[in-house]
């Protein structure tokens, strides 16, 4: 089958090894002081090691290849080297959006009853969280952050002497950036608002966001629908929120983010209950309802 894959050009490769950590699949090893694709089975196409290379040798084509394996890549390699590699290789997925790598993975760990180590991290203490990707490579802006631990929802403030305190609980936000299996959306109540809402809305904060998790978009502008809708399956099925509340204005145009939702739980295998939330220009709840 044809299929993108990475290939490295032999006479740029200087055998230094900085690709090898990049790849957690264990597709790659520096024999004869070059850096080798040993499987084709191993290698996702994702290019997460092209990044990696200080010479440029390493690039993603498209050409035939054997499919690959993840369930085969969890047995072999990922679960052997330890919870670390099977964590890497978890965030590996969830950033590339390969939901159904992802699912095959965790089923793969639930299976053999192997503990899923982004599970054990709830644990931790929320500054682990806030602190989880600084080092990883990526735009920064879409480093994840667990803020349900800051204090702003709790802070004892005098609303005359300082501003009223935000309730967002994590970062990023946007759908587009979102990891949909992120601590702070595991079983959570999941607030998805068309961008405008938050603008329209003087009370967001306090009257929707409060207590919810939050993902923002627009289905007008946004591009790659068919993404966020896997992303809001894989909230459903892996992350097991327990609502949706979907909030959007009045205009027609944002109707399309109950369309996003409702083709989500078409295809997931769980069922949540859905809010509809409906606002008008001017910021009034014109109507609040299950659907």
């Amino acid at each position: 089958m044809k299929r993108q894959i990475i290939t490295i050009e032999e006479r740029l490769c200087t055998g230094c090894g900085d690709c090898i950590p990049a790849c957690p699949e264990g597709a790659l090893q520096v024999i004869d002081a070059k850096a080798r694709l040993i499987s084709d089975l191993f290698c996702d196409g994702l290019g997460a090691c092209v990044g990696k290379c200080p010479t440029g040798a390493m690039r993603v084509e498209t050409r035939e290849a054997e499919p690959y394996d993840e369930r085969r890549v969890m047995h072999e390699s990922i679960v052997k080297a330890g919870p670390n590699v099977i964590a890497a290789h978890l965030r590996h997925l969830m950033e590339h959006g390969e939901n159904g790598y992802l699912q095959t993975a965790l089923e793969y760990l639930e299976e053999q009853g192997i503990p899923n180590p982004l599970e054990a991290d709830k644990t931790k203490e929320p500054q682990a969280h806030a602190h989880a990707h600084q080092h990883g490579g990526g735009c920064p802006g879409s480093r994840m952050m667990d803020l349900r631990g800051n204090g702003n929802a709790q802070a004892a403030v005098s609303a005359t002497t300082a501003p009223p305190q935000g309730e967002l609980r994590q970062w990023p936000i946007q759908l587009h950036l979102v990891t949909p299996i992120a601590p702070y959306y595991q079983g959570s109540d999941l607030l998805l608002a068309a961008d405008c809402t938050a603008f329209a809305a003087g009370d967001f904060h306090g009257r929707l966001l409060r207590g919810r998790s939050l993902a923002i978009a627009c289905p007008k502008l946004d591009v790659e629908m068919e993404r966020y809708v896997e992303k809001l399956t894989a909230m459903i099925d892996m992350a097991k929120v327990n609502t949706i509340t979907v909030a959007i204005m009045e205009v027609p145009c944002c109707g399309g983010l109950m369309g996003l939702v409702s083709k989500a739980l078409e295809r997931a295998h769980r069922k949540v209950p859905v809010k509809q939330v409906v606002m008008s220009v001017s910021g009034e709840i014109l109507s609040e309802e299950w659907v």
